[in-house]
């Protein structure tokens, strides 16, 4: 079997472009409420974000060989998503965070941990993991590059496009990129005229969004 896929289908740049002003939340929204990574997968400092085309990883438990393998691959823009299964070792840090900006990559998220978090923070790589962890890894393991992966506990196929800051991580389905997007946009423009009728004190949240109803339905007693 091919361990590595080198040729893959990444989504229009001006559709890319695009979602860059999109926030992750308001994509997982108006996508219905799906592809939101597991909380648990954070990241490594506050103020980061990425977005840009998948390319996915299967790595060994506690062996990091093919994420070198996949920094070799990337093109200029990708985010590397990789699927390691196993937290005690930080399969990346400074090293590999130095060759991925030389190479234009723009983010890592891992089901995982890494290492030198002081040193990639101060280099400004957005990396969403599990957490930080100094013990080493092995190079001893073939896994794979660019299948379908299980991480965070949603499916990722690579060329999917990833969206991340603070809130988390959400993963738009190449197929469904046109149509997220526009449904983004649209979600977008009713918030604006909602926080804009918010501050002017105009109504409040139970009058705008119609959970007063909700609350006489379930027959709320005030006095």
């Amino acid at each position: 079997m091919v361990n590595v896929i080198t040729k893959i289908e990444r989504p229009k740049k001006e559709v890319l472009k695009q979602f860059e002003y999109e926030a992750p939340a308001t994509v997982y929204e108006a996508q219905g409420k799906i592809g939101a990574m597991m909380s648990d997968i954070k990241p490594i400092y506050s103020g980061m974000k990425i977005c840009g085309p998948v390319i996915t990883v299967q790595c060994h438990p506690g062996d990091n060989i093919m994420l070198h393998k996949a920094v070799a691959i990337a093109q200029p823009g990708d985010v590397i998503v990789a699927s390691v299964s196993y937290s005690e070792a930080g399969y990346w840090g400074e090293v590999l965070t130095t060759a991925a900006q030389a190479r234009g990559i723009r983010g890592l998220v891992i089901d995982g941990s890494v290492r030198d978090g002081l040193a990639i923070r101060k280099r400004g790589f957005p990396i969403f993991s599990k957490g930080l962890c100094m013990k080493g890894t092995v190079k001893e393991t073939l896994g794979f590059v660019n299948y379908p992966i299980m991480c965070g506990n949603v499916l990722v196929k690579p060329g999917d496009i990833i969206l991340g800051d603070d809130d988390g991580i959400v993963i738009v389905p190449k197929e469904k990129a046109q149509d997220t997007l526009k449904k983004s946009q649209d979600r977008e423009k009713k918030e604006q005229i909602m926080m804009e009728k918010l501050t002017s004190g105009e109504l409040t949240t139970l009058e705008l969004l119609g959970f007063n109803k909700i609350l006489k339905a379930k027959g709320l007693q005030e006095e």
